[in-house]
């Protein structure tokens, strides 16, 4: 779950439709600079699944109850999320093995890049004992894929790399967008055809459902993305009543356009 304001209520956005966005990016993505994905169906479908894991959770949201709001995804303790995580593999291998190597891959890099689960000793050992477990299951899986003609020239380190540094740009490009841009945001180790660059996302003053984005990374001047949400009116003391009033809340749909500012200038 994450969230955009809207007045004084709050605009509830699953992790699935959020990374729904993130595939809506990568059907795009890709020109001289950026160079192209591949393979590209594997890797769009991972970045439209990457968040698969969430969808268990996203059915029965628990309440955070210091802000009367249904936990964000990054307030979940470690003990819950890895669950959904080590989960998430199975979940996505039904659609092939490629996809569900690369929603595992960007499970890890998340605890490998973001590190608040060391601040305990017992988050660091639950977290620890999973990415010992999920390694375990990636080196199998690569394995596997080595033997298949199909898949073996992208296992190696180099595009694995490649595409779970992709599949995190179009993850952290999604959830600014659907979290809503105020200001200038930087994304740093975005793939291209030659090396990582950093990204900038800006909103237009006069409109901030139009976003600049320097340098430009799709194939057309414009990519326009939408996805939905609910509307929570109230907080709530109540779990139940809290899933209860979501499940019944207003939808509301939401776009964001990108666009090239170096082309329009």
């Amino acid at each position: 779950m994450l969230y955009r304001t809207l007045g004084e209520n709050r605009i509830c956005i699953t992790q699935p439709t959020h990374a729904w966005v993130s595939g809506q990016l990568a059907q795009s993505w890709g020109n001289e600079q950026l160079g192209t994905i591949a393979p590209f169906q594997a890797v769009c479908l991972g970045a439209e699944q990457h968040d698969i894991g969430w969808i268990p959770w996203e059915a029965a949201p628990t309440l955070n109850s210091e802000t009367g709001y249904p936990h964000s995804f990054n307030e979940v303790a470690p003990e819950v999320h890895t669950q959904l995580w080590a989960g998430a593999k199975h979940l996505a291998m039904p659609m092939g093995r490629y996809v569900a190597l690369l929603v595992s891959l960007h499970g890890t890099g998340l605890y490998e890049r973001f590190t608040h689960w060391k601040r305990s000793p017992e988050s660091t050992r639950i977290v620890e004992t999973f990415l010992q477990q999920e390694k375990e299951f990636q080196k199998q899986l690569i394995r596997c894929l080595e033997q298949d003609p199909a898949y073996a020239p992208y296992v190696t380190p180099s595009m694995l790399t490649r595409n779970q540094r992709l599949v995190a740009t179009l993850d952290a490009l999604s959830l600014a967008i659907c979290m809503g841009v105020t200001g200038q945001r930087q994304f740093e180790q975005v793939p291209t055809a030659t090396s990582d660059i950093i990204l900038t996302l800006m909103p237009t003053a006069d409109d901030p459902a139009r976003l600049s984005l320097v340098p430009w990374c799709f194939q057309t001047n414009e990519v326009t993305v939408v996805f939905e949400g609910r509307l929570l009116e109230e907080k709530f003391a109540d779990e139940q009543a809290m899933r209860d009033r979501l499940a019944h809340a207003p939808w509301i749909t939401l776009t964001a356009t990108l666009y090239s500012a170096e082309k329009q200038n």
